[in-house]
């Protein structure tokens, strides 16, 4: 769990140090990734005050800037992989609404790590007539070494946008982390259990953990 918190706040961090315009191109998976960069990132900055006091701030700003432009009921079916179709329809809508509060959770929380990392993206390559595409950056840290990471996405085939589901950092996917850790709970203990793990996860506090050791 540890180590996929550390993965989810690489993708953050890239996320929200780019730099780019502040309107959302979702026709251009290339620009779409660094447009909800630094809309996010700027509305970060102009809350830092609020969010020291209360960091539960960030829930509100990864739900309205963020996870508009995740295709998290994908990336939930994607997390539950083989178990999909024995999960009873009933359960599948309760199943991908707990998912989605549980990804705002996650990058909230993943947000407390955050410290001002700063991103290079690899030049965007065509993706005319491409269902889904990587956009690759590199996230560099003066205290530590470069991490190459990629970002994976996909186009709605209804509306043409591109949106977000999945994120490499040095060859750890999110969903495939998230895939491996529910996968026994779903076999041997069903869906029910792995909702529960996400309810108690969302039912905890959001914390600047890593700002509040620098400060000590």
């Amino acid at each position: 769990m540890k180590r996929l918190t550390m993965v989810i706040s690489l993708w953050v961090c890239a996320i929200f140090g780019a730099h780019a315009a502040q309107t959302i191109n979702e026709e251009n998976p290339y620009e779409l990734v660094q447009d909800v960069a630094m809309k996010t990132f700027d509305r970060m900055k102009e809350n830092q005050q609020k969010i020291e006091n209360d960091p539960e701030v960030l829930r509100t700003i990864m739900e309205e800037e963020l996870l508009p432009h995740i295709d998290y009921q994908f990336a939930a079916f994607m997390v539950l992989g083989k178990h999909f179709k024995s999960v009873p329809k009933a359960k599948l809508s309760e199943y991908v609404s707990v998912f989605r509060q549980y990804l705002i959770t996650t990058y909230a929380v993943a947000m407390g790590y955050y410290d001002n990392q700063d991103v290079e993206f690899e030049p965007a390559a065509s993706y005319a007539d491409k269902k889904s595409v990587t956009v690759r950056a590199i996230v560099k840290d003066p205290q530590r070494p470069e991490i190459n990471i990629a970002f994976k996405v996909r186009k709605d085939s209804r509306t043409n946008e591109w949106k977000a589901y999945d994120m490499v950092a040095e060859g750890i996917s999110m969903l495939n982390s998230k895939r491996s850790e529910f996968e026994s709970i779903l076999r041997q203990q069903g869906i029910d259990e792995v909702i529960k793990l996400m309810n108690d996860k969302i039912a905890e506090p959001v914390q600047l953990k890593e700002r509040e050791e620098t400060a000590e």
